[in-house]
């Protein structure tokens, strides 16, 4: 955890943060993942603190509490997330797993409805037998490049070597952790973070974890969501709570035209779609920054802003495959997984560190600022951090660390978030949101 956060520190500017974690979060496993985890947390967790002043969970001793039982399960919040009593996190469609292979494994993510249509117009069915029978015809990269060609999500499953010294992987050996940078200048601001507004382009899981930690510092996140393709609604009470989602196609003059009233008194872009998806509509941070010098902008991709695979598709577990990380995390016979989906939520906890770090510095120096994260980098820390194999702890009363939130649909209960602030609200939903800011005396 510690050089963790030292990398966090020497990249964002800050000072390094002191923690003292009560426990483990338990994950286990052959990776420091819950060195990762915890780390994480804790370095969004002294960015707030230093953004507020220096308020914050600290003990007397001026070093940061965080509660890794909590941590451990944060990260897996999907699993606890209910409605009415009844489970509603994210879990993964039948598509969604290992695949063996005329010479290995592939992973094919197929939640999305686009997605398992990619996969099948290239395997010939969507029926998990004929699946499985047809992938046994293919090599992995080979079926790999052929679902991705389709516009479909897959990855095959590599050794950590093989992924090394692959081109995607030699490039995302070639960045940190995470970045940030000064890319304009401009006055110095002091937005407080209670009712900080945040615009939030994201989906799936790691942008909307960091948003969502952002709520809960009491900012107030604007979720914008496309007409087509949306997030699985029933997913978003876990990883919306604390912000307020409306429906806006970019393709429209008119909801173009809010989208840019919104930032012009934004004080916050979090981007998680695809490279490129978002430029069309001149929401790349280089047009941001042109139009508008006082943004934070912190983009998030799956495989990193650099290599051939820059511009695909990934998600947690097709990284896990492509990086090594399965083939570490499972056995001779079969690939395996991480305890919990930590590269979604390490890189969500550390893209909501890198917003609050931005503002620290924006403070100080003026300007406007851009960071950007990936899985990749994520999965590259994970990799290269010393190995500290250890069994999962024991199961932990979630009972403590839940919370439970109305809204219209029947209450809602959700991991508390670790350390920072409890959320005040349930994600609400299209259409009971407007396009708005809220007023700044009266966010929370």
């Amino acid at each position: 955890m510690s050089s963790l956060l030292a990398e966090v520190a020497a990249v964002t500017g800050l000072p390094a943060a002191a923690v003292q974690p009560t426990g483990s979060p338990g994950l286990g496993g052959p990776l420091a993942v819950d060195d990762l985890v915890t780390g994480a947390v804790a370095a969004q967790l002294h960015a707030a603190r230093l953004l507020a002043g220096g308020d914050g969970p600290v003990r007397p001793d001026g070093r940061l509490r965080l509660d890794g039982p909590h941590v451990g399960l944060a990260v897996r919040s999907e699993r606890y997330a209910r409605l009415a009593g009844r489970p509603v996190g994210m879990g993964f469609a039948p598509l969604s797993r290992f695949w063996r292979t005329a010479d290995g494994w592939l992973r094919l993510h197929g939640n999305y409805p686009h997605h398992r249509a990619a996969a099948a117009s290239v395997l010939g069915s969507e029926e998990v037998d004929a699946v499985a029978a047809a992938a046994a015809r293919w090599r992995a990269e080979e079926l790999e490049s052929a679902v991705v060609a389709a516009g479909g999500a897959a990855a095959a499953v590599r050794t950590p070597e093989e992924w090394a010294g692959s081109p995607q992987g030699r490039a995302v050996a070639g960045l940190p952790l995470l970045g940030l940078n000064r890319v304009v200048d401009g006055p110095a601001r002091r937005p407080e973070l209670h009712g900080l507004r945040v615009l939030d382009l994201t989906r799936v899981i790691a942008g909307p974890v960091a948003t969502r930690v952002l709520a809960s510092h009491g900012a107030d996140v604007l979720r914008v969501d496309g007409p087509r393709q949306p997030d699985l609604r029933e997913g978003l009470l876990d990883t919306g709570v604390g912000k307020r989602h409306v429906v806006l196609d970019l393709a429209d003059a008119g909801d173009r035209g809010t989208v840019e009233e919104l930032l012009a008194s934004a004080d916050v872009v979090v981007q998680g779609y695809r490279p490129g998806a978002l430029d069309a509509f001149g929401l790349d941070p280089a047009s941001l920054a042109a139009r508008h010098p006082h943004l934070v902008v912190v983009r998030l991709s799956a495989w990193g802003l650099r290599g051939p695979w820059a511009g695909r598709r990934g998600f947690d577990s097709l990284v896990q495959a492509a990086t090594g990380i399965a083939t570490v995390s499972g056995a001779p016979e079969e690939p395996g997984v991480l305890p919990a989906q930590a590269l979604d939520h390490a890189t969500g906890y550390l893209a909501a560190a890198t917003v609050l770090a931005a503002l620290a510095r924006q403070r100080d120096e003026g300007g406007g600022w851009y960071g950007e994260l990936s899985l990749a980098q994520t999965a590259h820390w994970l990799l290269a951090a010393p190995r500290t194999a250890s069994v999962p702890g024991p199961s932990v009363d979630p009972g403590p660390y839940l919370q439970t939130l109305d809204s219209p649909d029947g209450p809602v209960t959700v991991v508390a978030p670790p350390g920072s602030p409890r959320w005040t609200a349930a994600a609400v939903l299209p259409p009971a949101a407007h396009p708005a800011w809220r007023s700044r005396s009266g966010a929370g």
